[in-house]
Protein backbone atom coordinates (compact mmCIF):
# COMPACT_ATOMS: atom_id res chain seq x y z
CA UNK A 1 0.00 0.00 0.00
CA UNK A 2 1.22 3.68 -0.70
CA UNK A 3 2.52 5.51 1.95
CA UNK A 4 0.19 8.34 1.97
CA UNK A 5 -3.08 5.50 2.49
CA UNK A 6 -1.07 3.74 5.72
CA UNK A 7 -0.52 7.35 7.00
CA UNK A 8 -4.56 8.05 6.56
CA UNK A 9 -4.72 4.90 8.04
CA UNK A 10 -2.70 5.66 11.15
CA UNK A 11 -4.10 8.77 11.50
CA UNK A 12 -7.97 7.26 11.52
CA UNK A 13 -6.90 4.87 14.28
CA UNK A 14 -5.85 7.10 16.63
CA UNK A 15 -8.26 9.30 16.34
CA UNK A 16 -10.87 6.59 16.45
CA UNK A 17 -9.86 4.67 19.49
CA UNK A 18 -7.43 4.30 22.37
CA UNK A 19 -4.03 3.28 21.01
CA UNK A 20 -1.72 2.04 23.94
CA UNK A 21 1.40 0.71 21.93
CA UNK A 22 3.05 -0.19 18.34
CA UNK A 23 1.51 -3.66 18.56
CA UNK A 24 -1.96 -2.30 19.10
CA UNK A 25 -1.27 0.24 16.11
CA UNK A 26 -0.16 -2.56 13.91
CA UNK A 27 -2.78 -4.99 14.87
CA UNK A 28 -5.39 -2.22 13.71
CA UNK A 29 -3.50 -1.76 10.49
CA UNK A 30 -3.09 -5.40 9.66
CA UNK A 31 -6.88 -5.62 9.64
CA UNK A 32 -7.32 -2.47 6.66
CA UNK A 33 -4.61 -4.57 4.91
CA UNK A 34 -2.01 -2.40 6.08
CA UNK A 35 1.23 -4.99 6.99
CA UNK A 36 4.39 -2.91 8.17
CA UNK A 37 7.23 -3.62 10.01
CA UNK A 38 7.65 -2.15 13.40
CA UNK A 39 10.74 0.00 11.74
CA UNK A 40 8.46 1.77 9.50
CA UNK A 41 5.24 1.94 11.76
CA UNK A 42 7.95 3.82 13.57
CA UNK A 43 9.04 6.35 11.35
CA UNK A 44 5.49 6.83 10.22
CA UNK A 45 4.75 8.19 13.86
CA UNK A 46 7.57 10.22 13.76
CA UNK A 47 6.21 11.83 10.74
CA UNK A 48 2.86 12.18 11.33
CA UNK A 49 3.69 14.13 15.21
CA UNK A 50 1.93 11.04 17.06
CA UNK A 51 3.70 11.09 20.55
CA UNK A 52 2.01 8.82 23.58
CA UNK A 53 0.82 9.84 26.03
CA UNK A 54 -0.71 9.26 29.92
CA UNK A 55 -4.73 9.40 29.75
CA UNK A 56 -7.10 8.24 32.92
CA UNK A 57 -7.06 5.03 31.12
CA UNK A 58 -3.71 4.49 30.69
CA UNK A 59 -1.21 5.32 28.22
CA UNK A 60 -2.10 6.18 24.42
CA UNK A 61 -1.06 7.67 20.80
CA UNK A 62 -2.35 11.06 19.84
CA UNK A 63 -1.64 12.97 17.24
CA UNK A 64 0.41 16.47 18.00
CA UNK A 65 -0.41 18.11 14.34
CA UNK A 66 -2.49 21.39 16.26
CA UNK A 67 -0.33 21.94 19.21
CA UNK A 68 0.49 25.64 17.61
CA UNK A 69 -3.07 26.16 17.03
CA UNK A 70 -4.52 24.84 20.21
CA UNK A 71 -1.85 27.14 22.44
CA UNK A 72 -2.75 30.43 19.61
CA UNK A 73 -6.76 29.56 20.36
CA UNK A 74 -7.37 28.35 23.82
CA UNK A 75 -6.85 31.96 25.13
CA UNK A 76 -9.78 32.88 23.07
CA UNK A 77 -12.26 30.26 22.57
CA UNK A 78 -13.61 30.24 26.17
CA UNK A 79 -14.71 33.74 26.17
CA UNK A 80 -16.69 32.95 23.07
CA UNK A 81 -18.81 29.91 24.28
CA UNK A 82 -22.22 30.81 26.46
CA UNK A 83 -24.04 27.26 27.11
CA UNK A 84 -23.16 23.35 26.38
CA UNK A 85 -26.44 21.18 26.52
CA UNK A 86 -27.54 17.67 25.60
CA UNK A 87 -29.87 15.15 24.72
CA UNK A 88 -29.55 11.87 24.58
CA UNK A 89 -27.40 12.01 21.60
CA UNK A 90 -26.42 15.19 20.75
CA UNK A 91 -24.43 17.69 22.53
CA UNK A 92 -25.30 21.62 21.22
CA UNK A 93 -22.80 24.57 22.22
CA UNK A 94 -24.03 27.63 21.93
CA UNK A 95 -21.36 30.92 20.93
CA UNK A 96 -21.25 34.58 20.20
CA UNK A 97 -22.26 35.37 16.50
CA UNK A 98 -20.01 33.82 14.13
CA UNK A 99 -18.22 32.04 16.35
CA UNK A 100 -18.66 28.36 16.17
CA UNK A 101 -16.77 27.55 13.42
CA UNK A 102 -13.74 28.73 15.24
CA UNK A 103 -14.92 26.43 18.54
CA UNK A 104 -15.43 23.43 16.28
CA UNK A 105 -11.83 23.98 14.79
CA UNK A 106 -10.23 24.29 18.34
CA UNK A 107 -12.05 20.71 19.13
CA UNK A 108 -11.08 19.32 15.88
CA UNK A 109 -7.29 20.06 16.08
CA UNK A 110 -8.06 17.76 19.77
CA UNK A 111 -9.07 14.78 18.50
CA UNK A 112 -10.92 13.01 20.80
CA UNK A 113 -11.80 9.32 20.53
CA UNK A 114 -15.62 9.81 22.00
CA UNK A 115 -16.25 12.56 19.39
CA UNK A 116 -16.99 11.28 16.13
CA UNK A 117 -17.26 15.25 14.66
CA UNK A 118 -18.68 18.75 15.20
CA UNK A 119 -20.66 20.75 12.60
CA UNK A 120 -20.59 24.36 12.77
CA UNK A 121 -22.82 27.13 12.47
CA UNK A 122 -22.77 31.02 13.21
CA UNK A 123 -23.29 30.47 16.82
CA UNK A 124 -24.42 26.91 17.08
CA UNK A 125 -22.00 23.99 17.01
CA UNK A 126 -23.29 20.45 16.89
CA UNK A 127 -20.78 17.61 18.91
CA UNK A 128 -21.35 13.54 17.87
CA UNK A 129 -20.65 11.82 20.34
CA UNK A 130 -19.36 8.20 19.77
CA UNK A 131 -21.75 6.88 21.62
CA UNK A 132 -25.14 7.75 24.02
CA UNK A 133 -23.31 6.40 27.11
CA UNK A 134 -20.43 8.60 26.52
CA UNK A 135 -22.56 11.89 26.30
CA UNK A 136 -21.65 13.02 30.57
CA UNK A 137 -17.73 12.10 29.73
CA UNK A 138 -17.62 13.68 26.58
CA UNK A 139 -19.67 17.01 28.21
CA UNK A 140 -17.06 17.11 30.76
CA UNK A 141 -14.13 17.14 28.41
CA UNK A 142 -15.73 19.99 26.54
CA UNK A 143 -16.03 22.01 29.98
CA UNK A 144 -12.83 21.26 30.62
CA UNK A 145 -11.89 22.15 27.82
CA UNK A 146 -13.79 24.91 26.91
CA UNK A 147 -15.46 27.06 29.69
CA UNK A 148 -12.08 25.79 32.20
CA UNK A 149 -9.39 26.09 30.08
CA UNK A 150 -7.82 22.87 31.13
Amino acid sequence: MLKHARHFAIKEIINGKPIANQDELRLELRKRKHIVTQATLSRDLTELGVSRVMSAEGPRYTLQGGAAEVQVLKPVVGTQVISIRANESIIVIKTLPGCASIVGEFLDIQPHAEIIGTVAGDNTLLVIPSSRTKITHVIRFLKDKLIEGK
